[in-house]
């Protein structure tokens, strides 16, 4: 008889030694053990370690595997430092002989699938759609995205805000057909199917027109009820009747935001497998931004994994810029010089990217446009004409604005030829007295 077993695996971490172990038992006379790695599904066996007793010899087949397996016992081969691509099925197949027939063999097997887990190598979070602006008087959705690479199998990851977990409303994953960074799908759940919603703004009762029967109401006395309940659903639904607000009364000053509840966050997971075997796993996190709360809020994405011995995380805090730290080269800018006008920070960290943009106060820029958006202003060959005017950068993100302005001075402006002297020949008194008028309104302009 001949029966043949091969012990588990528990899972086993990348950079670990396996030891797998053919366990077998035979009345028999022993002719052959031999180790095969089975890939594409089964279809290919390739042959890692033999044991032949007629010769008594041991011969490895693993020149061309890294020479990573070497015979610990008959029925043992050792694995050191494996890897994902060693994850799959392993066989041992026996043979003896047998005793009614010398020529022939008796052959039994035995399988074990080695499962290599890798932990992740990446963590981070972005905002999603930055940059983005920033308003005053509308909410608006927010969404954070953690990305996690590396990881194999794929990782639980969650969200925390200030250092507690959120219980968040799962959202389906996306058709994977979807049209690539179409965010209309999440949008329509959102709106649609997931549940309602969260933050309204609490109106300045003098800002909204109050309908007719609610005048006639208060003319006579009666209070309307305050149970009324308040506006439901995300930022992007909202009706007109409750968001609209008359140009005339739209002043500077903050709206007044309040919760209705907590806040109602949403998350989506999806997972992608890449080629290396490993899994990138994304998860995101939307809700209605409420920049006066939300403000130097942080949030976390942690990942569990059975790889880890504790969790992995990635944070950030949301932050509005403020203090923009804005350089201008060259320092002492001539005419025909080209300028450049570069945001180079702020007083504080800014998550998310902000957005910049840049304005002539009083006038267009110098190329006509209206407006330049990005972190440097270029002045193409700067002409006498703009000395001393100011520009603007507007740095906004969803959690607020600041503006910070500068002022060009340009120097060597010429002097108008109607202020020099025409004198032909030889210079009379009157003409060498504009002659010198001439120079010193030019040293003039050129300390101003």
């Amino acid at each position: 008889y001949l029966t043949v077993s091969i012990e588990p695996l528990p899972p086993v971490v990348e950079g670990d030694s396996v030891t797998l172990k053919c366990n077998f038992k035979t009345d028999g006379r022993m002719r052959e053990i031999v180790w095969y790695r089975v890939t594409e599904g089964g279809t290919i066996r390739q042959k890692i370690f033999t044991f032949d007793a007629m010769f008594s010899t041991n011969y490895s087949h693993m020149e061309n595997y890294r020479r990573r397996e070497e015979l610990v016992y008959q029925s043992t081969v050792r694995l050191p430092d494996v890897r994902i691509a060693d994850s799959g099925p392993y066989e041992c197949h026996v043979g003896i002989y047998d005793r009614a027939a010398r020529e022939k063999v008796v052959l039994a097997s035995g399988s074990v699938l080695l499962n290599v887990m890798a932990p992740p190598t990446s963590i981070s979070v972005v905002a999603a759609d930055t940059p983005a602006p920033f308003s005053r008087y509308q909410a608006q959705n927010f969404t954070l995205v953690c990305v996690v690479a590396g990881g194999k199998p794929a990782p639980l990851v969650y969200f925390k805000r200030d250092g507690e977990p959120i219980e968040a409303t799962p959202l389906p994953e996306p058709p994977s057909s979807g049209g690539g960074g179409d965010n209309n799908g999440d949008r329509d759940l959102l709106e649609g199917r997931a549940p309602r919603n969260l933050l309204h703004r609490d109106l300045d009762d003098t800002k909204v027109p109050k309908p007719l029967w609610a005048a006639e109401e208060e003319a006579q006395g009666r209070r309307l009820p305050s149970t009324a309940e308040p506006p439901q659903g995300l930022a992007a639904e909202r009706g007109p009747a409750t968001e609209a607000i008359p140009e005339t009364v739209v002043s500077r000053e903050f709206p007044r935001w309040v919760h209705v509840a907590e806040p109602i966050y949403y998350v989506r997971h999806a997972q992608a497998p890449v080629s290396d075997g490993t899994v990138e796993a994304r998860a995101t996190l939307t809700w209605t931004l409420n920049p006066q709360i939300d403000n130097e809020a942080l949030f976390s994405c942690e990942v569990k994994h059975p790889a880890l011995s504790m969790p992995m995380q990635a944070e950030v805090t949301l932050v509005a810029p403020k203090g923009p730290k804005i350089t201008m080269t060259p320092t002492r800018a001539r005419v025909g010089d080209t300028v450049r006008i570069l945001v180079q920070g702020f007083q504080n960290e800014v998550f998310p990217e902000p957005l910049f943009t840049w304005t002539r106060v009083g006038s267009r820029l110098l190329d006509g446009s209206a407006e330049h958006d990005g972190k440097e202003l270029v002045l193409e060959r700067v002409p006498a004409e703009l000395n001393g005017s100011m520009y603007r950068c507007t740095a906004q993100n969803p959690l607020g604005s600041t503006d910070t302005h500068t002022r060009l001075i340009v120097f060597g402006r010429t002097l108008p030829s109607s202020l020099l002297p025409s004198c032909p020949g030889s210079l009379c008194s009157r003409c060498s007295f504009h002659l010198a008028l001439a120079l010193t309104l030019t040293v003039i302009l050129e300390l101003t």
